[in-house]
């Protein structure tokens, strides 16, 4: 009888200490967009895997056009991975309808003042002011110049934020680069993109560098900032543009600049690298965002996709260590490398040949560091970002600029009411 409840002992002993050394499996949700960046993160998790056995990653790879929608799905089902890529513009609704937790307490100092402060203020949700997502890299807009078109034009090509173009100083160069023979349009605005997130992103810091924005940050309130003064200004100025006949139309496709060469100028972002670098070589120039409106002001686009641990995991702490692996400035260097994003972290920047200091692309890194203004962090966002797309796809095609915003306005504030201001923003 000893002897069996001896064996029964053991047994039971052996099973708890397996139990204890089995390793904890986190699920990783990544949405699949550039094979190049779904190559680097697949083996940043099998490296992570054999590096120790205590933690291991299970990565899920959802299509980047159904990516969001099962996200939601997801979220409202109670089925969320630990670990979640997302939408830098999505992080509020995600936060507001609880998925998310903050990360506030893993964020040592030393990282919190490495990061971008557009990463900090992509991550942060406004009514607690904590941080609820990190991206390991951002995005950069700016105008790319061709060189060779801005010399013989006499054009002054500036190179940082302090000596960026005034307005006078642009839209000068607009007409001097429009009477060279070669060019048919001298600016390129990616109209070709079509009426989607790319016309918020691109053109919002217009009417912000006005002074005007997509809704007032205070009071959440549409009405009187996105259709106020500032705003009209700035996008009656963009469709100024487009009647001269300076802007590429949409149907002349995507390869004015880099291409057919008959533009001078592309306003977009860092993406854009590879193909202008291969068009124009050593042609290829990237100039800073100009300092439009009465307060001469510039302003660059930023934001894109970021990291953060959802309300449903089991291991927060398992998920916070394969994220603070992937934030390493080594593992961001790797990810940047592939889809020729900004990196997230300075020390990292530091060390890139293209955005560190004197590096074809360290305007980007300028920016982010002192003109980037946020895409506005509300649950309302989807709607906000939708009704100025198609504010600004009818001022394109000539419509009156007031009745325009005026109308985007107005969707926003009924899609806020109807969701009683989205607590706690009030409004």
């Amino acid at each position: 009888m000893r002897r069996l409840f001896s064996m029964v002992v053991v047994t039971v002993l052996a099973g708890a200490w397996a139990l204890a050394q089995a390793p904890v499996e986190i699920t990783v949700w990544w949405h699949t967009g550039k094979p190049e960046e779904l190559e680097v993160i697949s083996s940043q998790v099998e490296e992570f895997n054999a590096a120790q056995d205590r933690i291991r990653v299970k990565l899920v790879n959802i299509p980047e056009a159904e990516y969001t929608a099962q996200v939601r799905a997801a979220g409202l089902a109670g089925k969320l991975p630990d670990l979640l890529d997302l939408d830098g513009p999505t992080l509020a609704n995600f936060v507001w309808n609880g998925w998310m937790i903050p990360l506030d307490e893993y964020v040592s100092d030393e990282l919190r003042e490495d990061l971008l402060p557009s990463i900090i203020a992509q991550g942060t949700y406004p009514p607690d002011g904590k941080l609820y997502a990190i991206g390991v890299f951002d995005s950069g807009l700016a105008i790319w110049g061709n060189r060779e078109y801005l010399v013989r034009a006499g054009v002054r090509i500036p190179t940082s934020v302090d000596d960026a173009w005034s307005l006078n100083e642009f839209e000068e160069a607009l007409g001097k680069l429009a009477a060279l023979p070669e060019v048919e349009w001298p600016l390129d605005l990616k109209l070709n993109y079509g009426a989607g997130e790319w016309f918020t992103y691109g053109f919002s810091p217009i009417i912000q560098a006005f002074g005007g924005d997509l809704i007032n940050r205070t009071t959440w309130e549409a009405q009187g900032t996105l259709d106020g003064i500032a705003s009209v200004l700035g996008m009656t100025l963009f469709q100024h543009w487009v009647e001269r006949g300076w802007v590429v139309p949409a149907s002349a496709g995507d390869d004015a600049f880099y291409g057919k060469k008959k533009a001078a100028l592309a306003w977009v972002g860092h993406w854009m690298y590879e193909p202008h670098t291969q068009g124009l070589g050593e042609d290829l120039v990237l100039i800073p965002m100009p300092k439009l409106g009465a307060g001469c002001r510039a302003v660059t686009g930023m934001g894109s996709w970021a990291w953060g641990i959802t309300s449903t995991s089991r291991h927060p702490e398992a998920a916070w260590e394969f994220l603070e692996y992937l934030l390493r400035p080594d593992q961001i260097l790797r990810m940047t490398a592939a889809n020729g994003a900004v990196p997230s972290r300075r020390s990292a920047i530091a060390q890139s040949e293209l955005y560190g200091p004197g590096g074809m692309l360290s305007v980007f890194a300028e920016q982010l560091t002192t003109i980037a203004v946020p895409r506005p962090v509300h649950p309302a966002y989807p709607v906000i970002t939708a009704a100025f797309a198609e504010a600004v796809k009818n001022i394109v095609a000539g419509a009156d600029v007031y009745e325009e915003l005026h109308k985007a306005a107005l969707k926003i504030d009924q899609d806020i009411e109807d969701n009683e201001g989205y607590p706690p923003f009030g409004g």
